[in-house]
């Protein structure tokens, strides 16, 4: 098993105030609680061109960083406003540039943001394809936020909601504890750690 589980957040959103991007910071803070160290990419500071598809934008701008970023990693967490019914085109971009070196093997956890009901599940949803695409291992427990603008503090960007906050966090905290468990190679040490991981975090409304 790895020495610490390694979790970054990448939010799909370029906004100032982005709730998407409070929301990431949430999760990382539920896989911090759960063990592991995080980063948090902003894609604000990273200088990325457009996928063009040949490969010519391999040495441009901030391509060549972010892979390694999200290579280092063991676990992701993308989070992603609802655009249209599904994810933002930044993240869209941001995630054409990578590809298996960075995503394959590695476990994945969603977040969404909306401003309607949904809680972008169409969002979420057409990423968890994507993970699958790359060979990823997509984490069961996602988390949306519907109505965004009603349940965040414009101020502090905090999430109001108490019962949504811990299901963002429990995304991050999923996140460490599959990917610890995907680090073990030996059968015995990986039903032990299984034994002594955190419960299933839905099982309790059961």
């Amino acid at each position: 098993m790895v020495s610490r589980v390694h979790v970054v957040g990448i939010p799909g959103s370029l906004r100032e105030g982005s709730y998407t991007r409070a929301t990431v910071k949430i999760a990382l803070e539920g896989a911090r609680e759960a063990g592991a160290s995080t980063e948090h990419i902003d894609l604000r500071e990273c200088a990325l061109p457009f996928c063009r598809g040949g490969g010519d934008e391999d040495l441009e701008g901030d391509v060549q960083g972010l892979r390694e970023r999200v290579k280092r990693a063991h676990g992701i967490v993308l989070g992603t406003p609802e655009y249209h019914g599904s994810y933002s085109g930044v993240l869209k971009n941001a995630l054409d540039l990578m590809g298996f070196d960075e995503f394959e093997n590695k476990v994945i956890g969603l977040v969404g943001v909306s401003g309607g009901r949904m809680g972008a599940h169409s969002a979420m949803s057409h990423l968890r394809e994507v993970g699958r695409a790359l060979h990823a291992w997509v984490v069961p427990t996602q988390a949306g936020v519907p109505r965004a603008w009603d349940v965040f503090d414009d101020e502090a960007l905090t999430l109001e909601d108490e019962d949504l906050a811990k299901r963002v966090k429990s995304v991050g905290a999923e996140v460490t504890r599959y990917a610890k468990l995907h680090s073990v190679e030996n059968a015995r040490a990986f039903l032990d750690a299984w034994a002594a991981a955190q419960p299933n975090p839905g099982a309790e409304d059961r």
